[in-house]
């Protein structure tokens, strides 16, 4: 065998309950209206099928436009655009002529209408902030060099300028910038801090002298690292600093410097290098940055948050140091935003093509011939799980971009709606972007050789996507910041609880009280077993279960964490840090949990606006096998805990394999085509029919050999003849 030859489980064949939802191409068992297997048939499957009604469809069109969300348009347009050619990467490109495509791709969405939709009237905008990022999402089915490069431009230093500036930048620079007249740089990372922004080096001094700023970075771990539009492109930058004026550091604050003249050499003080060849993303030119002595005008200070006169004196509309730092930082959340949702849709390409190939590819001879892949229950097992995922993330999206929507338009713009904002962002972000990893990696090995070559794009989407986890936000960083959220809450709610309290909240047992508040039925410690699979995972399969298993979890995980954290704040800071520090995973794990519940319940929310039958069926299930799934993932905690017994927490898993995967498995295609990805948008050849038609010739030419009595006879057939004779 090729080492780029695919390779299926060396297992039996599992064929499907009936196709429901969409055709498969693999051998079922016919049932009756009441979903009983017929006996004539039921011998040709190796298990007994899940019953399963043989009239339950998915309603594909209406599905697709709920997962477009209410910014469909915008997504259409997109999609439209990348659809064409000039839109899409090239896989042969080197770094340098891709880095020049995806210059001129920036210069057709500006062509096309793409880059403004965020931006204020005044500057030709049409303050659209959710239809931008739904817009920009899309693009990475085109290239996501090119998607991330006009983030850059427009989601990072355009909307820089707009949410750190005030109408006179806006005046000065956006027109420009989003005609791409001034491509630009978002000069925040560097090499020595990169998720802790409020500890870099570079700093603006203000001269009265000569009423100018002096950019300045004082040694190497201070200059300006990764960053897009700076190797090469890039003639402006937005760079953060600390700002000091009269021997003051008033903190980090934004200033607009120029880079680069007409000829593209750097202006005197600055310099740079390039990155070069990195893991992926190689369409786009990130750089370094470094500034001696860079002087630029004192109205070149990007003012909205903080100013300073001509006589060097300091003044800010927010008088908190820390909340002036966090609400700049807070103005460029839809970066987060935007990551979570092209995660998304990255994570919807890869499962379309697989399930695609897998419900084609034949390997291993079953009772009628070959057996497609996506018949055997460890190809379910790791494709369908994913599926759901990617359907919760999908909706906790729109949630998300709903929320985001609000804030940015004004019409839900108070500081708890944008620490919500913040929070959710950084909840969802990980989750998200670390599961596209998991699911295009998956796959690719799902496809076996066939994801291994380029033309099938999901090698160098995994490439390209890697760094999703890490900019915008580290993500094991982001998480921390939710888990210090959940326990600021926490302590705002128990304040003044009394050490009987705590301790009841702490306990094994979710005591009633909690239970009440949080809305839940009160789960017993001592769990009542029953006699079989179907009964005993019963209990856990319905909605109001699985919501309060699921936020069992995250509120006694929060409680525990509390109880174990509460001396920090009488303890010297650098105890207190060293506490944190040995609790650190906790407060991952106990985020990354509220962020999973979080996605369940926008899905469960989005049951409820299905109106087709069928649909709500199909979706129900595909719930079912995420909030299961995440209570399988998590069966040590649950079992130690004592919310479930050893007993039940095997009910799930046989649950899962031997009723919602068989049930799924006939809708595998039909829930991948309501993503509403066209062939130009999946450009991956084994998505396209391909591999039936190869199969069918093949199927055919063995068929034609035997009918004309030309096909030779098997060894084994010859030896198991032999025996017989004796």
């Amino acid at each position: 065998m090729s080492t780029l030859e695919t390779s299926a489980p060396a297992s039996a064949p599992e064929p499907a309950p009936a196709a429901t939802g969409s055709a498969t191409g693999s051998p079922t068992a016919a049932v009756d209206a009441t979903g009983a297997v017929d006996p004539a048939t039921a011998a040709a499957s190796s298990v007994p099928s899940a019953p399963v009604p043989d009239d339950i469809t998915v309603d594909v069109t209406a599905l697709g436009e709920q997962l477009l969300g209410r910014w469909a348009d915008a997504r259409r347009h997109s999609r439209e655009l990348v659809a064409r050619p000039e839109f899409q990467r090239l896989p042969h490109l080197g770094m340098d002529e891709h880095r020049e495509r995806v210059l001129g791709q920036l210069k057709l969405l500006v062509e096309n209408g793409s880059v403004h939709r965020a931006f204020p009237k005044s500057v030709g905008g049409q303050e659209d902030n959710g239809g931008n990022i739904a817009s920009f999402e899309e693009l990475v089915l085109g290239d996501p060099s090119m998607q991330i490069k006009s983030g850059v431009q427009w989601g990072l230093f355009a909307a820089a300028i707009q949410h750190l500036g005030t109408d006179e930048h806006h005046q000065r620079w956006l027109p420009d910038a989003l005609g791409l007249a001034l491509p630009g740089a978002f000069a925040m990372t560097e090499t020595g801090h990169g998720s802790d922004v409020s500890a870099i080096g570079t700093t603006a001094t203000y001269d009265p002298a000569t009423d100018e700023w002096v950019i300045h970075t004082p040694f190497r771990a201070a200059w300006k690292d990764y960053l897009g539009n700076a190797a090469l492109h890039g003639r402006a930058a937005v760079v953060f600093a600390q700002l000091i004026t009269r021997n003051v550091n008033h903190g980090v604050h934004a200033f607009f410097v120029p880079l680069r003249d007409e000829t593209g050499a750097f202006l005197p003080g600055v310099g740079g290098e390039d990155d070069g060849l990195k893991g992926g993303l190689n369409g786009i030119d990130n750089g370094r940055l470094h500034f001696t002595n860079v002087r630029v005008p004192r109205t070149n200070l990007l003012n909205r948050y903080g100013d300073v006169d001509e006589n060097g004196v300091y003044t800010s509309p927010i008088a908190s140091p820390g909340r002036r730092f966090f609400t700049m930082l807070g103005t460029l959340v839809q970066g987060r935003v935007s990551l979570d949702g092209a995660a998304t849709v990255a994570s919807k390409l890869a499962l379309t093509i697989a399930i695609r190939y897998g419900s084609e590819r034949r390997q291993f001879d079953g009772a009628d011939g070959e057996v497609v892949l996506m018949d055997y229950q460890r190809h379910q097992r790791r494709l369908l799980p994913r599926l759901a995922q990617t359907y919760a993330m999908s909706f906790a999206h729109e949630v998300f971009l709903e929320k985001f929507d609000a804030v940015f338009s004004g019409a839900a713009d108070t500081d708890a709606d944008r620490e919500d904002l913040e929070t959710l962002a950084a909840a969802l972000k990980p989750l998200s972007t670390w599961a596209a990893l998991d699911i295009i990696q998956e796959a690719r090995e799902a496809c076996g050789g066939q994801g291994f070559l380029a033309e099938n794009r999901l090698v160098q989407l995994r490439a390209d996507m890697d760094i999703y986890a890490t900019f915008e936000g580290d993500n094991n960083v982001l998480l921390q910041l939710v888990a210090k959220r959940l326990l600021t809450d926490y302590s705002r709610a128990f304040a003044k609880a009394d050490a009987g309290v705590m301790a009841h909240y702490v306990a094994d047992q979710v005591e009633e009280a909690v239970v009440n508040r949080s809305g839940l039925r009160r789960l017993a410690q001592s769990v009542v077993d029953f006699g079989s699979t179907a009964r005993s995972v019963g209990y856990v399969r319905d909605t109001a279960a699985q919501r309060q298993l699921l936020t069992d979890r995250v509120e006694t995980m929060v409680a525990e964490l509390a109880g174990k954290l509460r001396s920090a704040s009488k303890l010297p800071r650098d105890e207190a840090a060293a506490l944190f520090n040995r609790h650190q995973n906790a407060l991952i794990e106990t985020a990354r949990a509220h962020g999973e519940l979080l996605q369940w319940e926008a899905f469960t929310q989005a049951l409820e606006h299905v109106e087709h039958a069928g649909t709500r069926q199909v979706l129900t299930w595909l719930r079912d096998l995420f909030g299961l799934g995440l209570i399988e993932k998590n069966l040590a905690w649950y079992v130690i805990h004592g919310r479930l017994s050893d007993h039940r927490a095997q009910a799930i898993t046989d649950y899962i394999d031997d009723r919602l995967l068989p049930r799924l498995r006939p809708h595998a295609l039909a829930l991948t085509d309501a993503f509403l990805l066209r062939d130009e948008h999946i450009r991956a050849e084994i998505a396209t029919g391909v591999e039936r038609e190869r199969q069918e010739e093949a199927r055919a030419y063995y068929a034609d050999l035997a009918a004309r009595g030309l096909a030779p006879i098997d060894e084994k057939d010859l030896i198991a003849a032999k025996k017989a004779r004796r």
